[in-house]
């Protein structure tokens, strides 16, 4: 399995990319949940999000395998996007509130 995600197709990419963006866009934008603001944040969410969609397949299995594109299962690489994006996030704003304390404590 890993030599087939490693020899992905262009529209197997061109689809991570686009899903993984729609996923950024919705956790920077729409939800709001941001480590740092402004194109910078979006950026590194859609990366993110980007590598949270090439492993949804393996990691999440192959759902609804009618719906592919270039080998991309949609819903398992949408669901890994969101997750990724989010978990960027998460892990920043953690890291500050743990330093935060630390700083407050000393």
């Amino acid at each position: 399995m890993l030599a087939s995600m490693l020899g992905m197709h262009f529209m197997g990419f061109v689809a991570l990319v686009l899903i993984s963006l729609v996923a950024a866009l919705f956790v920077h934008y729409e939800f709001h949940y941001r480590m740092v603001e402004g194109f910078d944040g979006f950026l590194w969410k859609w990366v993110a999000g980007w590598v949270g969609a090439w492993l949804g397949s393996p990691v999440l299995g192959d759902w609804f395998s009618h719906i592919t594109i270039g080998h991309v299962y949609v819903i398992p690489a949408f669901i890994g996007a969101f997750i990724g994006a989010f978990l960027a996030a998460f892990i920043w704003k953690a890291e500050a509130r743990v330093l935060r304390t630390v700083k407050a404590n000393n």
